[in-house]
């Protein structure tokens, strides 16, 4: 399980604990913020690269492949649904897409490449964010 509190700040900053680590969120001047930090999608982004890279880590210390690296790039952005020919459901309006590029480095033989390129598909924050989530939400006022 993981948990994490946030607090506003002065304007749009965000003050982000999550066990002995705080890290700060904001936007950009352009979206009315200061920018003293990532915004929310790029934490989230960040999120998803340290998922992909640390299981790409720990799936080849356990098979006993040399890893000499993991690169990650995320890009978030929405497309309207009928520019999106990579998407498996058709649907009206604007899609949200997040793109991935993922460069493995080390020497691998065939099998190890897809395999490794599977893995990469496969960490746990991308299985929840392709399949969704149920949210439980409560809101309380002081």
């Amino acid at each position: 399980m993981a948990t994490i509190t946030a607090s506003l700040g002065a304007g749009t900053a965000i003050s982000i604990q999550a066990r002995q680590f705080t890290w700060q969120g904001d936007e950009p001047p352009a979206a009315g913020g200061t920018d003293t930090g990532p915004t929310p999608y790029e934490l989230l982004l960040g999120g998803l690269a340290a998922c992909i890279t640390v299981t790409l880590r720990l799936y080849a210390n356990h098979k006993g492949i040399a890893l000499d690296g993991v690169d990650v790039t995320l890009t978030f952005d929405r497309v309207h649904a009928d520019d999106c020919v990579d998407c498996d459901e058709r649907a009206d309006g604007w899609i949200e897409r997040i793109q991935s590029d993922v460069t493995i480095r080390g020497s691998f033989d065939d099998a190890q490449r897809k395999r490794l390129a599977q893995v990469a598909q496969r960490c746990p924050v991308h299985k929840t964010l392709a399949n969704g989530v149920h949210f439980v939400d409560s809101v309380d006022f002081s």
